[in-house]
């Protein structure tokens, strides 16, 4: 086994709390799944009082013609739930998609950068059907790793401390996605365990085929010239086409997030204190009950 290898299948194995395991089987009941990633903030904070962020991997895309072509090319689906474990209610924030197309784009087959960017950070395997598909999420969460060092590689600096690369791809990642982070967020995913960081990216180079040079700290890549001038080419149609594919992915999670309304009462009575009822009409209709209850938040908030 290489040493990316190795890395993977330890974080992928870590231990995690055994109703983030039970609430991960239920998903993958209900769902389809053949395996459940965990990831984010609550991975790394262990609080389960949050939203818990799983995705789902599935054999195919389910739902309608329709909503199976767009998921082709506009995944995850995204929905929510709450799933009740003992005493206690989990929290989740789900994501699904195929697996096949979860391999391919963790190894940069797809113009989307989301899910190699997402998996290069901590996930967990809390479920998986058999060791066959544990196998395949895996070399996929490998691949995920070899993609993005291969952009760290190009878009970092000539020499520099391996925490040096991953900024800079974080950073130019945040600018090419439609997404608003605040400033230093790549700084924090870093923080966060930068040995581990620090291992992994000559581990990726070296499983990727990048040749490099050490100096104490720093490590120096040395892109061949049909390499480098491959991943300036790739970077650029990435570059380009970023925005418009996550404009189009919240656009569609916009119609299509199964729970949508439920968590945002949810996350607002967490963030203000303000309980909203949830009733049925506004679960139908999340997007015409916004403006109603953004304006309860404003005028609540405006009497404080």
């Amino acid at each position: 086994m290489t040493a990316l290898g190795a890395l993977v299948a330890r974080e992928l194995g870590v231990d995690t709390p055994p109703a983030v395991s039970t609430a991960a089987a239920s998903l993958a009941e209900a769902m389809g799944g053949v395996a459940v990633l965990f990831y984010g903030s609550v991975l790394r904070t262990g609080d389960l009082s949050g939203v818990i962020d799983f995705y789902v991997l599935t054999e195919k895309a389910g739902g309608g013609r329709v909503r199976r072509l767009a998921n082709r090319w506009l995944w995850p689906e995204v929905s929510y739930h709450e799933i009740a474990v003992g005493e206690a209610t989990i929290r989740a924030k789900v994501a699904t998609m195929p697996l096949d197309i979860f391999e391919r784009a963790a190894g940069g087959e797809a113009l989307d950068t989301t899910i190699w960017t997402r998996f290069v950070q901590p996930s967990a395997l809390v479920w998986v059907r058999d060791e066959a598909i544990a196998t395949r999420v895996r070399t996929a969460v490998g691949a995920a790793a070899m993609t993005a060092a291969g952009f760290a590689a190009m878009l970092g600096p000539a020499e520099g401390i391996p925490r040096a690369f991953w900024k800079a791809l974080f950073a130019e990642t945040y600018r090419t996605e439609f997404r608003v982070e605040k400033k230093g967020r790549e700084d924090q995913i870093l923080a966060f365990d930068p040995k581990r960081f620090d291992a992994l990216l000559p581990a990726a180079w070296e499983a990727g085929g990048i040749a490099f040079a050490t100096a104490g700290d720093g490590l120096e890549p040395r892109l061949a010239p049909d390499r480098a001038r491959a991943l300036r080419r790739a970077w650029k149609a990435r570059r380009r086409m970023g925005k418009p594919l996550n404009f189009a992915r919240l656009l569609k999670a916009a119609f299509t997030f199964d729970g949508a309304t439920r968590y945002a009462l949810w996350k607002i009575e967490r963030h203000t204190g303000l309980a909203i009822a949830l009733t049925p009409w506004r679960e139908r209709h999340p997007i015409l009950a916004a403006p109603g209850v953004l304006w309860r938040v404003w005028r609540t908030a405006g009497s404080r």
